[in-house]
């Protein structure tokens, strides 16, 4: 089915050619401008913006190609079709490289033009309903749409800024999870010149080893049993643009090192495959280890962690970004009430934001999200309350609540620091069922840490079978 509004440009110097393509085009719905000089050809796309253009190649005051180059200049959405009565593989290859949708050759079959117009508008459509998803992903993920005051993001910001608009083709970033790490790659993607690329992301730790080889790489057909049929990999779709590889921490050693020969010679082959295919995307990695320890300790290959971190954004975490924790809970209230019934939340009574302000937000960003949504779900007045906080956000804070900015007082005839580091670290067991390592964490020390404390303090049997 023919575009209803398409206006076809017909460029020949043969008036028995344009005729009949004319009457064809009409006949199917389009409207039909003709050219057919290289001069007449230009002026007429100009003043006339066709969507789809029939070009002869052969015109007699110049080549139909440079008409092509004008024209993909001007209007690269513009759909252009090649006409010519001599097939010349070097003309072929020519308009092909210079933008040309498709080839037919001269004498036209009406139905091989019918499909090939066809193709054509449903291309251009395409093309269209891309660039408005790119574009509304511009302005969704973008660093004005990142929220945060603080010093720490924005000088994480300012980095990721400068390194969007450089050369650069790996970058590290480093944050615990829930900071906002696929937020900060897409943003610097859509801040880049690969922004009208693809961006294609992955997570290391969801897949095993040999699919993530496969999705990265892609294979041969017959490469292993399930190989039916060749599939490419993230590397070949993302050809221009930006591959975001998420936990990079949890990839497996071995494929570590064919990561890196990737990096280093920008050339990568399918699984199963013998010929090298050209690299042409920045690797965006992250991790929320420190992956620096993480190769001293043999769990990541250093050499890799010094290829991938030539520049490395570190994202803070929740608790180091001080009032930017009330701007992002009035964003995400204003995001709740979206789906709310009822009266809409206004915003944090001052006991939350208390309690807000000094809670350790393990989970970050992503946790202050999820509270904000339980609230609005359980809140029936227009302020969020401390009486529908998680039980063990208030647990940390000594079960009172916001209204005090410790869990705990010190007796006026003072306390053994000792003992309440061991009552601490009691709770902190007991919380978490006795599993050391989530303790220790409560705690914010290691766990070799607090067995230490413990053993100092007496707590063998709780560390016999710990």
């Amino acid at each position: 089915m023919a575009d209803p509004t398409g206006k076809v440009l017909v460029v020949d110097d043969d008036r028995f050619v344009r005729m009949a393509l004319t009457e064809a085009l009409k006949s199917w719905g389009y409207d039909v401008v003709e050219a057919d000089t290289v001069a007449s050809a230009r002026k007429a796309f100009e003043d006339e913006e066709p969507a789809i253009v029939l070009l002869d190649i052969d015109l007699p005051d110049g080549s139909g190609l440079d008409v092509l180059s004008d024209i993909k200049a001007q209007s690269p959405e513009t759909i252009a079709v090649m006409i010519t009565g001599n097939v010349d593989v070097e003309n072929t290859v020519t308009a092909l490289r210079r933008g040309a949708h498709d080839f037919i050759g001269k004498p036209v079959r009406v139905e091989e033009l019918r499909v090939t117009l066809r193709n054509a508008s449903e291309t251009r459509t395409l093309r269209r309903e891309v660039k408005q998803v790119r574009g509304e992903s511009k302005r969704k993920f973008n660093f004005s749409e990142i929220i945060g005051e603080s010093e720490a993001m924005h000088k994480a910001m300012e980095l990721a800024r400068r390194v969007a608009s450089s050369d650069v083709n790996s970058i590290l970033l480093n944050g615990e999870t829930g900071t906002g790490k696929d937020l900060f790659a897409r943003a610097i993607h859509y801040a880049s010149e690969r922004a009208d690329a693809p961006y294609l992301a992955i997570n290391c730790a969801a897949l095993p080893a040999n699919l993530i080889e496969s999705e990265l790489f892609g294979y041969e057909k017959g490469a292993f049993t399930d190989a039916k049929s060749k599939k490419e990999g993230l590397f070949e779709q993302a050809y221009g643009g930006t591959i975001f590889l998420d936990e990079i921490g949890e990839m497996d050693v071995s494929l570590q090192a064919k990561l890196l020969r990737v990096l280093e010679e920008a050339t990568f082959r399918r699984v199963g495959g013998l010929k090298d295919i050209k690299l042409d995307a920045r690797i965006i990695a992250a991790s929320n280890r420190n992956l620096k320890q993480e190769s001293e300790n043999g769990n990541f290959r250093l050499d890799l962690y010094f290829r991938l971190s030539i520049i490395q954004v570190d994202i803070p975490p929740l608790r180091d970004r001080g009032n930017d924790v009330i701007l992002l809970a009035k964003h995400y209230i204003e995001r709740a009430n979206l789906k709310r019934r009822g009266v809409a939340l206004r915003g944090l009574s001052p006991e939350v934001e208390r309690l807000f302000k000094h809670y350790s937000w393990t989970g970050n960003v992503r946790e202050l999200r999820n509270v904000i949504e339980r609230a609005s779900i359980l809140e029936d007045g227009d302020t969020v309350t401390a009486a529908h906080m998680p039980a063990d956000m208030l647990a940390m804070n000594g079960g009172k609540g916001a209204g005090s900015t410790s869990g705990f007082n010190l007796p006026s005839d003072g306390v053994s620091l000792e003992s309440v580091e061991f009552e601490l670290a009691k709770q902190a067991i007991e919380r978490t069922h006795g599993n050391l390592t989530r303790a220790a964490k409560l705690l914010h020390i290691s766990r070799d840490q607090l067995r230490y404390k413990l053993r100092k303090a007496g707590y063998e049997s709780e560390l016999a079978e710990q």
